[in-house]
């Protein structure tokens, strides 16, 4: 047996460190081994996530700015680099990848340091932070590597997920009488969209309902590959709003949708800045809203969105709520410029035909202006970004009750 001291290290995006919790293992079945015989495991913690520059540029107005204070402080538990709790496995790669060694500990810091026992041996090493708080995800079949996921309940309508949750698989072999260091980085295997809504002074605001739908309902560690299937499940969003209810905001923390066919075999989490993806012809997931009207129906609109979200992303949708309770993606145009005062009306009703004063002279045809200047081609119209990738399905006065097409 080999005294392994292991240090994990998590990048400090916080102003602050509130301490760290170390637990004790129980050394009782393992052999002493000499000082000298010790080994140095660093663990890095590196969230990779583009939501302040999503807030940055989507959100900008007065009014923008107090909402996104609003979701800076819902979302601080799903976009942090602050680790509550790790779980860490190790499996002999050299039998049925079973596990060999499981430690549990409780940080509430981003670093900590404790101790660890382990044969020297070929391990496959997968980790996760910050799963026990989290009640819509479970880590499951984690005694062998290969059977280790993340898995969200198995219901067609479950709450969002309340934290960020990280992983890391790493390769490791721990030899004797040498020291050794591992870094090991765990990236964020979630990501979260809002829909900020305008209400235009639409009543019974309460009564809003807003889902997502079209990711993932679980994540293999080993193989970091998403599990996908043809039904997939619906998150009730978390409302947030400005004060005065002048912009409303529904967000839902998910595992990623599904990747454009031609890129369907990235397998990956996504790690690299920035987070560029191109809208596809498909749409990949949705936000199904349903607002109510005064005559106790319901208008249904579908926003299904082309681009991929990505684990670790934050992916913001502007609209706002038509006379009919229809959801219309982009800002509102508004009343649109001012005509001015129109042509000049004349000097008034023709007095009458008075006396004909003749023909007169011919002036003749004038000098040929000629063509003028090229005015060049028309401007093509700019199709926008979200007329790219957001396209728009309205069902008008559903009636509760009453089946409706999707």
């Amino acid at each position: 047996m080999l005294r392994l001291r292991t240090y994990i290290w998590c990048m400090a995006l916080l102003t602050s460190v509130t301490g760290c919790s170390v637990i004790d293992e129980d050394l009782s079945d393992c052999v002493d081994v000499e000082p000298e015989k010790q080994a140095k495991l660093d663990y890095e913690l590196r969230l990779v996530t583009n939501m302040t520059t999503e807030l940055t540029t989507q959100l900008t107005t007065q009014t923008d700015l107090r909402l996104a204070d609003a979701l800076k402080k819902h979302l601080d538990n799903i976009f942090t680099d602050f680790a509550h709790d790790v779980d860490l496995s190790f499996y002999d790669t050299q039998g049925d990848y079973a596990r060999i060694q499981h430690d549990e500990h409780f940080m509430d810091a981003n670093q900590a340091s404790y101790t660890l026992n382990l044969p020297m041996r070929h391990y496959m090493h997968l980790a996760t932070a910050n799963i026990l708080d989290n009640e819509s995800v479970t880590l499951e079949n984690d005694d062998y590597c290969y059977q280790s996921k993340l898995r969200q309940a198995a219901t067609d309508t479950i709450d969002s997920h309340t934290t960020g949750v990280f992983t890391a698989r790493q390769p490791m072999e721990v030899l004797e009488g040498i020291d050794q260091s591992f870094n090991v980085h765990l990236y964020m295997a979630n990501c979260a969209a809002s829909l900020v809504i305008d209400p235009k002074g639409h009543g019974q605001l309460d009564k809003i309902r807003v889902y997502s739908t079209g990711f993932a309902k679980g994540f293999n560690i080993c193989d970091s590959v998403f599990l996908y299937d043809d039904h997939p499940q619906f998150f009730r969003t978390i409302f947030t709003a400005t004060d005065n209810l002048d912009e409303l905001a529904y967000t839902s923390v998910t595992f990623p949708s599904r990747e454009p066919k031609e890129s369907a075999t990235r397998s990956i989490i996504e790690t690299e800045e920035p987070f560029i993806a191109e809208p596809g012809e498909e749409a990949l997931w949705e936000f199904p809203v349903y607002v109510p009207q005064p005559n106790g129906s319901i208008t249904k609109t579908v926003l299904s969105v082309k681009t991929p979200l990505r684990a670790g992303q934050y992916k913001i949708i502007q609209c706002w709520i038509g006379d009919n309770g229809e959801i219309i993606v982009g800002p509102d145009p508004g009343p649109g410029p001012d005509p001015g005062p129109g042509p000049d009306p004349g000097p008034g009703p023709d007095p009458g035909p008075g006396p004909d004063p003749g023909p007169g002279p011919d002036p003749g045809p004038g000098p040929d202006p000629g063509p003028g200047p090229d005015p060049g081609p028309d401007p093509e119209p700019d199709p926008g970004t979200e007329s790219r990738e957001v396209t728009t399905s309205v069902t008008f006065n559903w009636k509760p009750g009453l089946e409706i097409e999707t």
